[in-house]
């Protein structure tokens, strides 16, 4: 009788590719030898193409401060299907509560609820994780707000990437002052890096989250010395150079009565959705899609355009996707997150209740975003005494001169927050 040892790796691989998905974990618990060639770097390659190829699109979604997969499949003719994969099991068994996460290539950024003093980057395909201490954290203060970034500098193909962390806080504190600190972890030294970013022309809104595109990061942006506010421009974030690009104008001019929101379709194309509602009048968003992007350019096509008075899908500052296949936009509703609207051509309109869909309670959804699965792996954390970067000399002077001045800014909010009769924050 032949052993599955005695058999062509390719052929074995072969054999498998040709499993349902669904028979996958049965057939590996069969056999030592199968687990083993399951988990061979060449046959999960092909296994991600396989799951690519038969899932419309794969979204994580936080739902109380925990993290579920679900796959969206949208059939002619037909109700879009929303499946549940279950709940992401990896950072569960150390009771991480999560309150904001990011994607980029395969991984995810996660913000913990109640420690400050690190974030994990994980691989949930992998199950790989890894933990960065923060060199400096700030409690739930309301004055002090971090944004954050995952991305990676392309030194060759997709098993040749520097992966950098990027966190940084922008904003006013008190009456006038604002604080400016950008930073940068990279995770083949392990070490932290003041970015020179002083007096920046653009302004990132506090509340705005990335979009990665490529290892870079996208933003929705304004002219800083502008006092309307309006999201009327992007800006990247390079993480080869390490430096943001000009401001990118978009395709539309967005006012008062608008709201802008960032997507991509699979890391490779940007989307944005251009809300537009009067109190008389219908309601309008279009979306347009990125024909070619840089850092320093880019060039736009509309995607789509809905203009309907009866209903109001997409109006989401969060998060929303798209099928470019299917020319169709999705979008989790702001006032009630439990719901899944589909909006396209000629009127195609559907909403989807997530808890009837899904069998279980999901009342409480806090972001959504799209997710790729990857072979990326993460590098743990250089060796004391080995490829560890030591911090110099200008690095620890800029570090210390940033701390005693958000020391100071954290005095000044608490005193201008006593002024206002509102509780002293951390």
């Amino acid at each position: 009788m032949t052993k599955i040892s005695d058999l062509p790796v390719n052929l074995v691989e072969e054999i498998l590719s040709k499993v349902p998905l669904k028979y996958m974990t049965a057939v590996r618990l069969t056999c030592k030898e199968w687990d083993t060639l399951y988990k061979s770097r060449s046959f999960s390659k092909m296994h991600i193409d396989k799951i690519s190829a038969g899932e419309s699109m794969m979204v994580v979604v936080l739902m109380r401060y925990n993290l579920y997969l679900m796959n969206v499949v949208l059939v002619v003719n037909e109700d879009p299907l929303i499946e549940c994969k279950g709940q992401l099991t990896c950072l569960d068994k150390q009771n991480y509560k999560i309150s904001h996460v990011f994607h980029c290539d395969g991984l995810l950024l996660c913000v913990l609820k109640d420690d400050y003093t690190k974030v994990i980057v994980w691989n949930p395909y992998w199950g790989q994780t890894r933990s960065i201490e923060c060199r400096y954290s700030v409690g739930p203060n309301r004055w002090f707000w971090f944004s954050y970034a995952l991305g990676y500098e392309d030194k060759g193909g997709s098993s040749c990437r520097a992966y950098k962390f990027l966190r940084f806080i922008d904003q006013f504190v008190g009456y006038e002052d604002n604080f400016i600190w950008y930073e940068i972890y990279d995770f083949e030294s392990s070490s932290w890096k003041t970015l020179d970013v002083i007096t920046p022309h653009w302004r990132i809104n506090l509340y705005e989250r990335g979009v990665s595109l490529k290892g870079n990061t996208y933003w929705l942006a304004s002219p800083r010395n502008s006092y309307e506010g309006l999201d009327n421009h992007i800006i990247c974030f390079d993480f080869t150079s390490e430096s943001f690009g000009p401001l990118l104008r978009l395709p539309f001019d967005a006012g008062d009565d608008a709201t802008v929101t960032l997507s991509c379709v699979k890391e490779e194309k940007l989307v944005v959705l251009f809300t537009h509602y009067e109190l008389e009048g219908p309601l309008e968003f279009e979306i347009w899609i990125s024909t070619k992007i840089e850092a320093e350019k880019v060039s736009w096509s509309k995607f789509l355009r809905v203009v309907d008075a009866e209903f109001e899908p997409l109006i989401s500052y969060d998060c929303f996707f798209i099928d470019e296949e299917k020319k169709v936009a999705m979008s989790f509703e702001d006032a009630y997150p439990t719901k899944f609207d589909i909006v396209g051509e000629a009127g195609y309109f559907k909403k989807l209740e997530l808890g009837e869909r899904l069998g279980r309670d999901i009342k409480w959804m806090q972001h959504a975003c799209s997710y790729v699965r990857s072979l990326a792996d993460i590098k743990q954390h250089a060796a004391a005494g080995g490829k560890r970067k030591q911090q110099s000399e200008l690095e620890k002077q800029r570090y210390d001169q940033n701390m005693a001045r958000l020391a100071a800014l954290k005095k000044l909010s608490r005193a201008w927050q006593f002024e206002r009769g509102r509780p002293k924050g951390e």
